[in-house]
C-alpha cells in the first residue's frame, strides 16, 4: 500500500478548519455555495453530525430486547426515555467520529457532503454539540432509565470514539471487528433498562451483532474500497483481493447465524424465533456465498455486486431483531 502524508487530528483540537466563515459552503457536487447557509442547511448539517441512519439500526437492536426483557410490552415512558438516551449518546459517538475524521472525510466520495468537509460546521461548534449530547444522554439514562444503562452507554460512546475512531480504523483491517464492538452495545443497555441487571440472553444477542457487522460493513467497504485506499485507511477490501473478502464475510455470516440460534436454548423462547433466525439465516448464507462466488470469479466491483449483500444485511438485522420481539407477544 503506498504512503501518502496525513495528519493525526485529535478531537481536541478546532484545526484548520475552525473558522467556518474562512471558506466558503460548498454544495453536493462540491463546488462553492454563494453567501453563508440557511438556518435549515445548518440544522440538517447538526443533525447529520449524529449519523441517522446508523440511529436507527442501534435503536432497532435495543426495543425489541426491552419487549424480551419484559416478556410482553414493556413500559412506554421506560422504551421512550431509553430510545431518546441511546439517540443522543450514538448521535454524539457519530458526531465526534466526524469530527476526528474530517479530514479523510473531505477525501472521500461516501463522506464528502457531511457537514464538516463542506464546512457548513466548524470542528469547534461539532465538538461542542458531541459534547452536550453525551452529557445529556447520560443524564436521561441515568435518571429515568437507570445508572448501569447510562453507563453501559458511555461506555460504548467512548468505545467507538477513542478505540474504534482514533486507534483502530487507520492501523488495522481489524479494525470494524473490534471497532465494531461499540454497536453491539445497544442490546445490553435495552435488556438492563428493563431488567437492571446482565444476564446470558442479551450476551448472546451482543454476539450476533458483533458477528453481522464485518459482513456488513466489509462489503461497503469493497464498494467504497478506492475511497479508503486514497486515504490510507486499511479496511479489509483494500488490503486483500475481493475473493478474500468474500471468504471472510462467509465465515462471519456462518458464525453469526449460529450464534443467532443460540438465542433458543439460551433464553427458552418458543418456537417463532428460531424459525425466523433459521430462515433469515440461510437468506443471509446464500447472499454471503453469492457475493463470494462472484469475488472469485472477478475483482470488478460490478460484476461483485457488493451492496446487494449490504442491503441484505440491513434486512436481515432488522427481522431478527423484529423476531426478538414477537417471540414472547406470540409465543406465550
Amino acid at each position: 500500500m503506498r504512503t501518502r502524508p496525513a495528519r493525526s487530528p485529535t478531537v481536541s483540537q478546532a484545526g484548520p478548519h475552525a473558522d467556518a466563515s474562512a471558506r466558503p459552503s460548498t454544495g453536493d457536487d462540491g463546488h462553492p455555495v454563494e453567501g453563508s447557509p440557511s438556518w435549515r442547511d445548518v440544522v440538517a448539517a447538526y443533525v447529520g453530525l449524529t449519523k441517522p441512519r446508523v440511529i436507527e439500526l442501534l435503536l432497532l437492536t435495543t426495543v425489541p430486547v426491552m419487549f424480551f426483557a419484559e416478556r410482553g410490552i414493556p413500559s412506554l415512558a421506560l422504551v421512550a426515555a431509553t430510545v431518546v438516551g441511546g439517540t443522543l449518546s450514538a448521535g454524539s459517538a457519530s458526531a465526534y467520529n466526524c469530527v476526528y475524521d474530517r479530514d479523510i472525510d473531505e477525501q472521500m466520495r461516501r463522506t464528502r457532503r457531511r457537514a464538516l468537509p463542506r464546512h457548513i460546521v466548524s470542528p469547534l461548534s461539532a465538538l461542542v454539540f458531541a459534547t452536550v449530547l453525551a452529557v445529556l444522554s447520560t443524564v436521561v439514562l441515568g435518571l429515568w432509565v437507570n445508572w448501569l444503562s447510562a453507563g453501559l452507554s458511555v461506555l460504548a460512546n467512548a468505545f467507538y470514539v477513542f478505540v474504534y475512531t482514533m486507534l483502530l480504523k487507520r492501523r488495522t483491517t481489524q479494525n470494524i471487528v473490534w471497532g465494531g464492538l461499540a454497536g453491539c452495545f445497544p442490546a445490553l443497555i435495552g435488556w438492563t433498562a428493563v431488567t437492571g441487571e446482565l444476564a446470558w440472553t442479551p450476551v448472546v444477542l451482543f454476539l450476533v451483532v458483533f458477528f453481522w457487522t464485518p459482513p456488513h460493513t466489509w462489503a461497503l467497504a469493497l464498494r467504497y474500497r478506492e475511497d479508503y485506499r486514497n486515504v490510507d485507511v486499511p479496511m479489509l477490501p483494500v488490503v486483500k483481493p475481493a475473493a478474500e473478502v468474500g471468504r471472510q464475510v462467509v465465515l462471519y455470516s456462518w458464525v453469526m447465524v449460529a450464534t443467532s440460534l443460540l438465542l433458543w436454548p439460551v433464553a427458552g423462547t418458543s418456537l417463532i424465533y428460531p424459525v425466523a433466525a433459521a430462515v433469515l439465516g440461510a437468506v443471509f448464507l446464500v447472499e454471503a456465498h453469492r457475493m463470494w462466488s462472484r469475488a472469485k470469479g472477478s475483482d470488478a466491483l460490478g460484476d461483485i455486486n457488493p451492496m446487494r449483500l449490504f442491503h441484505a444485511s440491513n434486512l436481515y438485522l432488522s427481522l431478527l431483531f423484529v423476531a426478538v420481539a414477537l417471540d414472547p407477544l406470540l409465543g406465550r
